[in-house]
């Protein structure tokens, strides 16, 4: 015997694990049990009761024959008992001479009859006796054994059993039927309308902003989907202003910026005007990363794109870093991406494989699930796996000094890691079996 606990654990795990299904069994299995007990009480309180009085009925007319008979008999005996049986009884009764009881016995399948009738026939005769309720099914053979013979008598099946109760486990049964799936079709509109709840929410987490929604289903749940429209619009508001004083602030800074560049331009060759030159296109490369951190492309339409030719382009940007490049994925193989967003997370991956390695691998590959993983690996120091989190976060250049002097504001994997969620995949990273890092992007389907 398994102790409850163990036993709550297990009957957990083999419970359904959706809404759907849990509700249908919450109105389900009680009707279930209700139908079950309403059953057997009928059948055990009332059915049985009745059939074992009626088959007790039966018993005495037939043991009034055969006593009768054994008494006297005589043909003209028979022929009143025949006679008497016929009209008061409905009992068919005849004189097999010389005969005797058959050796096979026959029983139904469930045996609930035959025990009944068998139960009765021996309370009430002294003599031996056969009985079949099968071979016929509007009647029951009931054969005894009498000194000259067999006396028989087919009596008709209702004087024995209790014939119309399947019109009422018929009726029972309709009526649950249709409880049931009155029961199923509310449950099923009321969680459809958490499901579409929850695929605006996993839509406005990719960053389809413009997927129409309207709140409907039961009060509370109108009320959780009219909760989540206003916070979607608080955040979304909050997205855009951000975006707005990102791009404000970009664009104050490029004048000052443009004007600085042209009098460089302008001015006579000085010692340090390269340097300067230098400065200000690292100011513009930071100006850019800010702006498209905060903007992350989130308004892209989502277009069904060519993952090798996507790789390509990236492999292209890692040859022109210096770097040499391997790809590997098969043809065919798409998915419905933002493309701008997209290729800058690609990008962002494979710039720093490139930066930090002489060999950059690309690699993508469909997952069973429907999904899709894309790996940009390196041979180059790589990450301790301590600080992996620690690369995600924005600026971060898991360098105390946070020096300057290299391009890059630690916003690259940050970029990637926000694009991936934003199609409802994410980012991880590991060692590589280059002796690099991998940063591995993976995909719903």
């Amino acid at each position: 015997m398994l102790p409850f606990p163990v036993l709550a654990r297990v009957l957990k795990r083999q419970l359904p694990t959706t809404l759907w299904g849990r509700s249908l069994l919450i109105i389900v299995l009680p009707i279930l049990i209700m139908q079950g007990a309403v059953t057997w009480a009928f059948f055990d309180m009332h059915w049985q009761t009745v059939t074992a009085r009626l088959s007790e009925g039966l018993a005495g007319d037939v043991a009034w024959a055969a006593e009768s008979y054994r008494n006297e008999p005589t043909a003209s005996n028979l022929a009143e008992i025949t006679d008497q049986a016929q009209r008061s009884m409905q009992l068919s009764v005849a004189l097999r001479p010389g005969a005797t009881l058959p050796e096979e016995q026959r029983r139904g399948p469930i045996g609930v009859v035959d025990r009944t009738v068998e139960a009765a026939l021996a309370g009430r005769l002294d003599q031996p006796f056969w009985f079949d309720t099968t071979r016929y099914p509007a009647y029951i053979d009931i054969q005894v054994q009498q000194r000259d013979g067999v006396l028989r008598i087919i009596a008709p099946r209702e004087r024995a059993v209790a014939t119309q109760a399947h019109i009422f486990v018929l009726w029972l049964t309709l009526a649950t039927a249709l409880l049931m799936g009155v029961a199923i079709l509310f449950i099923r509109n009321q969680v459809r309308a958490i499901e579409r709840l929850a695929e605006a929410a996993e839509a406005f987490g990719r960053g389809e902003v413009a997927r129409p929604f309207k709140p409907h289903g039961a009060r509370e749940v109108r009320q959780a989907a009219t909760a989540f429209l206003a916070m979607r619009d608080r955040i979304q508001r909050h997205i855009d202003q951000r975006t707005a004083l990102l791009a404000s602030v970009s664009h104050d800074l490029r004048t000052p910026l443009t004007r600085l560049r042209l009098e460089l331009a302008l001015a006579p060759p000085f010692k340090r005007q390269a340097a300067m030159k230098g400065d200000l296109d690292e100011m513009e490369h930071m100006i850019d990363e800010y702006l498209a951190f905060a903007r992350g492309e989130a308004g892209e339409t989502p277009q069904r794109l060519d993952i090798p030719a996507l790789l390509t382009a990236a492999g292209e940007d890692v040859k022109r870093a210096g770097a040499e490049v391997e790809i590997a994925t098969p043809t065919g193989l798409t998915a419905t991406l933002r493309p701008l967003a997209f290729k800058r997370a690609l990008t962002n991956l494979a710039g720093n494989a490139a930066a930090h390695g002489e060999h950059v691998r690309l690699s993508a590959r469909a997952l069973p699930s429907g999904g899709l993983e894309i790996a940009v690996e390196d041979d180059g120091p790589g990450i301790p796996e301590e600080m992996h989190e620690e690369a995600f976060r924005p600026f971060s250049r898991l360098d105390e000094s946070r020096n300057q002097n290299r391009k890059g504001v630690g916003l690259g994997l940050a970029i990637a890691r926000d694009v991936a969620r934003s199609h409802g995949g994410d980012i991880t990273l590991a060692r590589s079996d280059l002796g690099g890092l991998r940063a591995l992007i993976r995909l719903p389907g």
